[in-house]
């Protein structure tokens, strides 16, 4: 689909690339989805490497290039992105149509067989992913198909060696898992004992490089899953909400919360007003909120009361979730538009139960 696509446009390679929405922000990237100037009906996402701190240029690039080399290798194959240009600002790639797996929760058995076609593809290639136990790397596209995305870990071998067999059978795994949490029933009893025998080396991992991974990830590259979610609302809600609506331009305040890098939960704080946020920070007691957004409109209830639904999906960055909620309310997607475009969570961490 995509690759017809590519060939269609001869030209796409040079088209300027008209950035749309901000998704996720981190040390080692932005990520902006978008279009190319003059080219329609073709959606691109950019990972944008030049705005990257010095220090973490390095370890930025070594990702990007494992990427690219991931690409390059799966081009042709139904359900992996194209990458359709590589320069100084970063790697642009067709942009997947699809909805995450953790929302298309697929019972279907003919979406397993075709993301089993798809890793026999990418096997076939010499590709494995290494990161498709994270169900948002799988996507249910609209014709019902499986693809993947977010190639950052995968790796490209040219030799089909010991190594290359653990890690293949490792997605394969990882797959089975997917399968475990949406359709357990569908489970075979081959399947059953693969996801019941994990890997030496994937064991290896767990006990010893996943500790160091953690350390540096959560600890020097603050990132985080969200871990210890004390309820900030009930401890610091109360007395933020009262001095905050102490001051007669501010008409209405929600909260809500989401996963800090590397210190667990933070407080976002949504505030009607017409104030900026520098002045609400002065309003706010300490301890302050880590986020303040100053709205002009809260998205509302037919009664009255604030979308905390909504609310809460803008604070967690959670756009796909956010897209299915607006899809047919065009009240609530009018009211969020401006929410969404000025939010201040560009993380795509979240907070676990």
């Amino acid at each position: 689909m995509e690759t017809r696509s590519l060939n269609q446009y001869r030209d796409i390679a040079q088209a300027a690339f008209v950035p749309e929405t901000v998704h996720k922000r981190d040390i080692f990237s932005e990520t902006i989805s978008g279009h190319l100037e003059g080219v329609p009906d073709f959606p691109v996402v950019l990972r944008k490497l030049d705005t990257v701190p010095f220090y973490a240029r390095p370890l930025a690039w070594a990702l990007a290039r494992k990427e690219i080399r991931g690409l390059r290798a799966v081009q042709g194959i139904d359900g992996c992105p194209a990458l359709v240009r590589v320069d100084r600002t970063g790697l642009l790639r067709s942009w997947t149509q699809g909805t995450p797996l953790q929302l298309a929760r697929p019972a279907d058995p003919a979406w397993y067989r075709d993301a089993k076609r798809l890793l026999r593809e990418m096997r076939r290639a010499g590709v494995t992913h290494n990161d498709i136990a994270k169900p948002q790397n799988w996507l249910m596209t609209p014709d019902g198909r499986a693809a993947v995305i977010d190639f950052q870990l995968a790796s490209v071998h040219r030799r089909r060696g010991r190594l290359f067999r653990v890690m293949a059978r490792e997605d394969l795994r990882h797959l089975l898992k997917q399968k475990r949490a949406y359709a357990p029933d569908l489970l075979t009893p081959s399947e059953r004992r693969m996801l019941a025998q994990k890997a030496l080396p994937s064991r290896i991992w767990m006990a010893t490089g996943k500790r160091a991974y953690n350390f540096v990830t959560r600890r020097l590259m603050n990132w985080s899953d969200g871990e210890g979610t004390e309820d900030r609302i009930d401890r610091d809600g109360p007395g933020l909400t009262a001095a905050l609506m102490a001051h007669p331009e501010v008409t209405d305040v929600a909260l809500s919360t989401y996963a800090l890098p590397a210190k667990g939960v933070g407080l976002y704080a949504f505030v009607e007003t017409p104030l900026d946020a520098a002045t609400l920070a002065a309003l706010a007691p300490a301890p302050r909120p880590e986020i303040i957004q100053p709205v002009s409109r809260l998205p509302r209830h037919a009664d009255g009361m604030p979308r905390m639904d909504a609310l809460h999906l803008v604070a967690a960055n959670r756009l796909d979730e956010l897209a299915l909620l607006q899809k047919d309310d065009p009240d609530l997607a009018e009211a969020l538009r401006p929410i969404i475009a000025a939010r201040l969570n560009l993380t795509d961490r979240v907070l676990k139960p």
